[in-house]
């Protein structure tokens, strides 16, 4: 991957503002700010970093979001542009095994980052073979190839993207990236077994999509966390965020935290950003950066519930949302590593009943996060913090009380099946997180946890582009404008938001 590059500072020193300290905020006020820009962050919540918080309850510590560290190059190179080392701000913890799976047939297998082991074990546990593995991650690869530089790391809404040399060369080959069959059918006909097509079709999860819809090209995902592996890190993945605001501190970036951005000003016209206005008081800036979710920021902030971008915008399918169930568990369970995944005994229905039906799956597939296996200080001695999320549809005013209710007695079904044990009477501490709760605590719209599914053969180029040509002096960053959700995505975002307001300043 190209190294990123240098920001020159302006003639004038532009002032920026930044609605939301998420990681693609952050990204891109650090980078402007190391570049000579006078930039200020304001986030709603008395801390940073969006949707990758944590919560504590009693002696169990929980991140509430984000779980897996994967393209630690990405950060690399974040922390690289600001004069500093990843390896000073965070300290990675190799997982090994990266996951364990469970399937209603009895099965179990772990995953690896080191290809001949991961082999070793498919051929062991399923009908699939190490060959069957090998040539499915070089077709990762490939894919890998033409389309990482392209989506990742530039704006697919510029002109000048698709007629530099790289720009050319990735549209030239996009045929093999397979974007007309669905991830499921490329996974079918890739292995012999179906609990290895299941494992590789989760993957149209790390975005919220369905495997059935979203495009092949998703092999992608796979490839990322095969090549560079999955990751903890200390102190949980709350330690990202944090690492982050402190590098964009030193780089000259000022935080007003709990202070709510109520609306982005514009002039008479409608067409330039002249500001915010946070607690009934307008302030000037020349650049506005929003890194709130998008709907969010065309209804309420802007103002604009019927700009044509907010309408072709809420004609797309979001993405999938999550129940989630916080458990302090009072003992220690051997067969349970950082992630696992226990699967459903029928996919195709379960992402049906999600984003055909807008159902809460009958019966879902459930990964348990436990940080504590890596960060024991995440729970007393001798126990465990669990964080269970099942999938569900987004939010549209269910009663997820009830819902959750229903769910927790199916999960706590499965999981007393395949671990051996009555897990209620170990729950020594509980807190639920609803879609309803994640829209309120995150602005996401519908609790969706990606913005827009990628559910279309064509959807990496509907996420909303990271510069407004309506408004000018308007830029996006963040999980629902492009490249897309997850911690590596929002802050390529940010680097990506932040070379556009170099090229373009208010034009």
């Amino acid at each position: 991957m190209a190294k990123p590059r240098a920001l020159s500072a302006p003639s004038r020193a532009l002032s920026v503002a930044v609605v939301g300290a998420g990681l693609g905020g952050m990204s891109a006020a650090a980078l402007l700010a190391k570049a000579g820009y006078k930039v200020d962050i304001y986030e709603r919540l008395p801390y940073a970093g969006g949707k990758a918080a944590s919560r504590q309850l009693g002696g169990y510590r929980f991140d509430t979001g984000p779980s897996l560290f994967t393209m630690p190059w990405v950060f690399k190179e974040f922390f690289s542009a600001l004069g500093e080392r990843m390896e000073d701000r965070l300290k990675l913890i190799p997982l090994e095994p990266i996951c364990n799976y469970f399937y209603q047939d009895g099965a179990r297998l772990s995953s690896y980052a080191d290809e001949l082991r991961f082999g070793a074990e498919l051929e062991r546990a399923t009908g699939a073979t190490a060959a069957q593995l090998s040539r499915y991650l070089k077709k990762g690869r490939r894919v890998w190839s033409v389309a990482g530089e392209l989506f990742l790391k530039h704006s697919l809404h510029e002109a000048s993207t698709y007629l530099s040399p790289s720009g050319l060369w990735s549209i030239l080959r996009l045929p093999a990236i397979d974007p007309l069959r669905s991830l499921h059918a490329a996974n079918a006909a890739a292995f012999s077994d179906p609990r290895a097509v299941q494992l590789f079709d989760r993957y149209a999860t790390y975005n919220g999509s369905d495997p059935y819809k979203t495009p092949a090209t998703m092999r992608i995902v796979p490839h990322v966390e095969y090549r560079w592996g999955g990751w903890a890190v200390e102190g949980g993945i709350v330690s990202v965020p944090r690492a982050m605001e402190a590098a964009a501190r030193d780089a000259g970036v000022r935080f007003h935290m709990a202070s709510e951005v109520e609306a982005i000003l514009t002039d008479e016209a409608g067409a330039r950003a002249t500001g915010i206005r946070v607690g009934g008081k307008e302030l000037n800036y020349d650049i506005v950066i929003s890194n709130a979710d998008v709907l969010s920021t065309y209804r309420r902030l802007l103002g604009q519930p019927d700009a044509p971008e907010a309408k072709r915008y809420e004609a797309l399918e979001p993405s999938s949302s999550g129940l989630v169930f916080l458990w302090g568990i009072k003992t220690s369970f051997e067969q349970l590593s950082s992630n696992n995944i226990f699967f459903s005994a029928d996919y195709r229905r379960e992402f049906s009943r999600i984003f055909d039906e807008g159902l809460v799956p009958d019966d879902p597939t459930m990964y348990v996060n436990i940080t504590s296996k890596t960060s024991p200080q995440d729970a007393p001695a001798g126990c465990e913090n669990w964080f269970v999320l099942i999938n569900v549809p987004r939010n549209s005013g269910q009663d997820w009380q009830a819902l959750a209710a229903g769910a927790k007695a199916r999960i706590l079904s499965r999981l007393g099946r395949e671990l051996g044990r009555d897990i209620e009477p170990l729950i020594e501490t509980e807190q639920l997180i609803t879609p309803a709760d994640i829209e309120r605590d995150t602005g996401s719209t519908y609790g969706s946890l990606y913005g827009i599914a990628s559910n279309d053969r064509f959807s990496a180029f509907f996420r909303h582009a990271n510069r407004s040509r309506r408004i000018r002096g308007l830029y996006f960053s963040g999980g629902s404008a492009h490249p897309g959700g997850g911690m590596p995505l929002a802050l390529l975002s940010g680097s990506i938001t932040a070379e556009l307001v170099r090229k373009h300043g208010t034009h």
